[in-house]
């Protein structure tokens, strides 16, 4: 792999920032091909994980992205909300982000556990209000989109949207058991929250495609079987 700079992609595709991040997610390390257990049980042939955004330079460049994709969606919000832990440094480093572009908005992010000296409490930052936009990196069931609504509401706040790093857009389980909608199908249709994803799994697969000459045809051909098995067509908004 190259040096993490993420470069611009000059591959002929509808969306290059998609691919762009895509490039980045793989020279960082983030992205790895391979055997993996996701949380559902299953074994995957790829794995995100946003905690090897370790230094200023990836966070900062991760956050551009995030940035780039929200500014572009048109969705409005009043602030940033970052679930613990992999959301805090993720909606702080966005609000930076934003703020460099032109757009200050207030940051607020919830402990596990209640302080029980000091300001006390479990919410840290801004007071929630308005329009509440929550930032992580992927959602496997939805069950921290739904923990991150009952601390918002409770706050007398509306949780409105979630902009998520990847959207792996695959079937969510209930019981054990397959369904036909994913996690961020569900987050959309049933607790009523626009939900932003700077890449998709198909962005990831045309990628896979357009660099398979550059020995990505085996990893290619797993993911692809991996999406059949797995995979759901849902409409992307965003």
């Amino acid at each position: 792999m190259s040096e993490c700079v993420a470069t611009k992609s000059t591959a002929p595709v509808q969306d290059a920032l998609a691919q762009d991040f895509v490039q980045f997610v793989l020279d960082c390390g983030a992205l790895r091909f391979g055997e993996f257990k996701t949380k559902a049980g299953r074994m995957s042939p790829y794995f995100f994980n946003a905690g090897l955004f370790d230094d200023g330079a990836k966070l900062g460049r991760l956050a551009q992205f995030y940035a780039q994709r929200l500014l572009g969606s048109g969705i409005e919000f009043d602030m940033i909300f970052g679930p613990a832990y992999k959301g805090i440094p993720l909606g702080a480093a966005l609000a930076v982000e934003l703020a460099r572009a032109g757009r200050n908005v207030p940051f607020t992010y919830n402990r596990k556990e209640a302080k029980d000296h000091g300001e006390g409490g479990t919410l840290v930052g801004a007071p929630l209000r308005g329009r509440v936009l929550i930032v992580d990196d992927v959602m496997s069931a939805g069950t921290a989109v739904r923990e991150s609504i009952a601390i918002i509401e409770a706050a007398g706040a509306r949780a409105h949207a979630v902009i998520i790093a990847l959207d792996r857009q695959e079937k969510a389980t209930e019981n054990g058991q397959d369904v036909a909608h994913s996690a961020v199908g569900y987050v959309r249709k049933e607790l009523g929250l626009k939900v932003c994803a700077v890449a998709k799994l198909a962005d990831l697969m045309r990628y896979l495609e357009l660099h398979r000459a550059d020995g990505l045809s085996a990893d290619h051909e797993r993911v692809l079987a991996y999406r059949q098995r797995y995979g759901v067509e849902e409409s992307e908004p965003c």
